[in-house]
């Protein structure tokens, strides 16, 4: 019989100990896609930055406008191979693979997006994306003009941006806290 691996270096608190509304989140998730992602387990150590984390989470990846809901889970696998967080690339590389119904993009994108079979428009956005995460400094008039000329709005560019910044810390999160990817994520979307 194998040792359990831990899923975090911190300690990770047992769900009857946990608030209400972070503990019914958790139960909703889990009702949903059949397991606990690790990511609300691991944050739950933290009430406030977990509610805060999430509350801003949701506002980037869940809301309606012209980027897919795929497309943002392409910022996410794309940027988190950049900062070699491997529960993001993991777990939203599962979410990408459901969300595009492509069972090859996600491991497309998180070794070399430039190589994908992704769109033009998709490429810019996920350079953009990669700037944004390793040189924001260097973001330039010309970035915008370049989305714009793939139909991206004002709204999309932050939303592109924002995505980047924010998976930049939960990357760094991820690393810090040894965030290990729940076994169900291999294999969601393949099939």
């Amino acid at each position: 019989m194998t040792k359990a691996l831990a899923v975090s270096r911190f300690p990770v608190p047992d769900l009857a100990d946990m608030p209400d509304d972070i503990r019914a989140r958790i139960l909703a998730v889990q009702e949903k896609s059949g397991f606990i992602p690790n990511v609300f387990l691991v944050l739950a150590h933290r009430p406030d930055e977990f509610r805060a984390f999430f509350a801003y989470h949701d506002a980037l990846m869940d809301k309606p406008g012209n980027l897919t809901k795929a497309e943002r889970e392409m910022i996410v696998v794309a940027t988190s191979n950049l900062n070699q967080c491997q529960y993001c690339v993991i777990a939203h590389g599962a979410i990408l693979r459901i969300r595009a119904k492509d069972p090859l993009i996600a491991d497309q994108v998180a070794v070399n997006y430039r190589k994908a079979d992704i769109t033009d428009r998709q490429k810019a956005m996920l350079d953009f994306a990669v700037c944004v995460s390793t040189e924001a400094y260097k973001v330039s008039e010309s970035d915008f003009a370049t989305l714009k000329s793939h139909g991206f709005t004002e709204d999309d560019i932050w939303d592109i941006a924002a995505i980047s910044a924010f998976f930049g810390l939960s990357n760094r999160l991820a690393n810090v806290t040894s965030m290990r990817p729940n076994p169900e994520f291999y294999s969601m979307g393949r099939g």
